[in-house]
């Protein structure tokens, strides 16, 4: 005999139900109702207190060297590990260039000998200071390397710092110091000021959204301060693998992981006190209306975190050393702003009643204002959707295909001299000696080759096409270090021909090719490698995640492939703003991968708030059409505010000085909007509108049962 299926409860019925409070609230113990918040408050202050010493040190075991970028298997990785065995390690690198417009005079040539001279006197050189003068005469260039500081970053930058104390130009005569090893300084000064700049505005961006969010001189402190311990835990954490297991954490995922902390974090916050206020005017006691809230939006807010989480766990399957590392770093953070939203958050809500909530108090037994701003407005949006779903899809899917578009125009590769928004010192002097020495190259190619080969690679290397110069360097430990100079300039298309066939006609004799070029290069590779596997992987880890919430197949395969067509469209707006805007030379390799894992992890948090509560509707008995327009206008304003928060917080990237924050920070705050305005409010409705129960199936929902929770 086939199941009976109750006809399902009008709407306003419902919604009249859920409005009454209940005459007898559930009873607790009155002990544990008061012990339970203040023992999570004290456990948490606990931990605050242990944490912070361990949060502080994260700064000082950051690596931020070209290895700790590098893919680990690519030619250039191994070129840098071999030079940094032998004696004195990779050293330090820079070149002093000496520039008058119109020719350089017989003093200026004198006090670049001066400067120079003194110099070599303060420290180990590898060689004596030679200069080298321009075809033209304006330009006279000195290289200048120690091996005194070793594989020791700290070492070398003071190298960099003293050398620039010890030149100096003035009237009419231009002195730059460049290099390998002052781009990384520079690049490294900007690291350092990113820090406490994306801590605090990130902080003040999110303190002014919440302030308007909740309209309370009180309320938007406790998301705050939370989200502050949720990153102070982090940072501990992440700190505790570093001296345990040796994970790698650079400046960039350190960065990265303090603005998923606070996006994340105040997005679970957000959803739990809307929901909070909610239970509050149907639940006398706010201990027992938190339980229900956390009942209600638990599932969510776990999958959410999930879906983040996996979906940066996913990078570990990356060759590329800096992808690898802000997988866990990432994951760390997230789960991190989950505890302290499910726990730490609640405990302070309930220990301060509805006060905290004041001027706009939840009285118990009152109505919510189902008309109000938020509400209204996404309650007008889904009448939009209901009416033309057809049209509002095709419309939508046409206005992320057309956006899509912009992908063609987007950039090519980002040279290291372009990755800079405002050009330090290193940048201008590598110009400087590209357009004064055009027949050769400033920076060499570095050749790793066994010792036993190092005269057939030598004579190989000065045979290649494009090579202008071969020296020479250390031997130690088996294998010798040898300088190639090409033709043509740095990370130019001649020297990457150069590259090409150096390693064609090398790898014969066992010698690896590296250098800033070749590594540029190898991260291009490596880039597209891991997309090609990693993109498979987060799509497969969060589809899971959805699987497993929403009990349906079809409901997330909507979300994932709205999700997909966001990131296809928020590179699109890149691809508009970088070059023909920003004025950006080329961008960061690894935006597309890292843009993708971001806003399918993050962007699928918005699906899984509408889905989850347009389930828990259609649990409820009501009709589908009536399931997704009530979890649209009652989750919408959440959505909304969150939505915003976490753009917000990544926008904060775009105002640091690095061409690949930025573009980070671009792309996936224009893809959360997207992802919250067009895909949640319109095309996710009118799919599930159109679809009507068949957005459930193969679960019993929908057959029109109501499954087992």
């Amino acid at each position: 005999m086939g199941s009976v299926t109750p006809p399902a409860t009008p709407p306003e019925v419902r919604s009249a139900r859920r409005q009454q409070p209940p005459q007898h609230p559930p009873r607790r113990g009155s002990q544990s109702r008061r012990a339970l918040p203040w023992a999570v408050l004290v456990l948490w202050i606990a931990l605050t207190a242990l944490a912070t010493p361990f949060g502080q040190k994260l700064a000082d075991v950051k690596r931020d060297g070209i290895v700790d970028y590098l893919p680990d298997s690519a030619d250039s990785t191994h070129a840098a590990r071999l030079q940094q065995r032998l004696p004195g390690g990779e050293g330090a690198e820079v070149v002093v260039v000496y520039r008058r417009e119109g020719g350089l005079t017989a003093g200026d040539r004198a006090a670049a000998t001066a400067q120079t001279t003194r110099i070599a006197a303060a420290h180990k050189l590898t060689a004596p200071p030679r200069g080298i003068p321009s075809a033209d005469g304006t330009t006279l260039m000195y290289p200048v390397s120690t091996t005194e500081t070793g594989n020791d970053n700290v070492a070398r930058n003071a190298f960099v710092d003293a050398v620039r104390e010890r030149v100096g130009g003035g009237d009419g005569l231009e002195v730059q110091v460049g290099g390998p090893s002052a781009l990384q300084r520079d690049m490294e000064e900007v690291f350092e000021s990113v820090d406490g700049t994306l801590m605090l505005v990130t902080a003040l961006v999110v303190a002014v959204l919440l302030i308007l969010t909740y309209r309370s001189p009180f309320l938007w402190l406790l998301p705050l301060a939370v989200v502050g311990v949720a990153a102070v835990a982090s940072q501990a954490l992440v700190y505790g693998l570093v001296q345990g297991f040796g994970l790698t954490v650079s400046s960039q995922s350190a960065g990265i992981m303090t603005v998923l902390v606070f996006g994340a974090g105040t997005d679970y916050a957000l959803l739990l006190v809307a929901r909070y206020r909610d239970e509050l005017r149907r639940v006398e006691r706010p201990y027992e209306a938190m339980w229900a809230a956390l009942r209600g939006c638990g599932p969510a807010v776990l999958a959410s975190s999930g879906t983040v989480a996996a979906g940066l766990l996913c990078l570990l399957a990356a060759d590329l050393n800096s992808a690898r590392g802000l997988g866990p770093v990432g994951a760390i953070g997230v789960v991190c702003a989950l505890v302290a939203m499910m726990t730490l958050l609640p405990a302070l809500l309930v220990l301060l009643g509805r006060r905290v909530f004041w001027p706009l108090v939840p009285r118990y037994g009152s109505e919510a204002a189902a008309t109000n701003g938020r509400r209204g407005v996404f309650a007008a949006m889904g009448g939009v959707a209901a009416r033309r779903p057809v049209a509002v899809l095709a419309g939508g899917a046409v206005l992320l295909g057309g956006l899509a578009l912009g992908m063609l125009d987007l950039p090519g590769s980002l040279k290291q001299e372009d990755g800079f928004t405002e050009r330090p010192e290193s940048v201008s002097a590598m110009r400087t000696l590209a357009d004064a020495y055009p027949e050769r190259a400033s920076q060499p190619i570095l050749v790793m080759a066994p010792a036993s080969t190092a005269d057939r690679t030598l004579a190989d290397a000065r045979a290649t096409g494009g090579v202008a110069a071969v020296e020479r360097g250390r031997t130690a430990d088996g294998w010798t270090e040898i300088s190639v100079y090409a033709e043509d300039a740095p990370e130019s298309a001649g020297e990457r021909s150069t590259i090409e066939e150096l390693r064609a006609d090398l790898d014969p004799a066992g010698a690896y090719v590296g250098g800033p070029s070749a590594q540029q290069m190898d991260l291009e590779d490596t880039n597209a490698r891991d997309t090609a596997v990693i993109v498979p992987l987060v799509l497969a880890a969060v589809l899971l995640v959805l699987v497993a919430l929403l009990r349906s197949l079809v409901a997330p395969l909507i979300l994932i492939a709205a999700v997909v067509a966001v990131w296809g469209a928020s590179l699109g707006i890149g691809g508009l703003l970088f070059g023909p805007v920003f004025g950006f030379a080329g961008m960061d390799p690894g935006l597309p991968l890292l843009s993708f894992v971001f806003l399918v992890a993050l962007g699928v948090d918005y699906g899984i708030f509408l889905m989850h509560r347009m389930r828990e509707e259609a649990i409820a008995g009501a009709r589908p059409r009536d399931a997704a327009l009530t979890a649209l206008r009652t989750t919408g304003g959440v959505i909304a505010s969150a939505g915003i928060v976490l753009a917000a917080t990544f926008a904060v990237l775009a105002t640091l000085p690095l061409v690949a924050l930025v573009g980070m920070g671009v792309v996936v705050a224009a893809g959360v909007l997207l992802d919250t305005f067009l895909v949640r409010t319109y095309l996710v409705t009118s799919a599930s509108l159109l679809l009507g129960r068949r957005v459930w199936w193969p679960g019993p929902l929908s057959r029109g049962g109501t499954p087992r929770e």
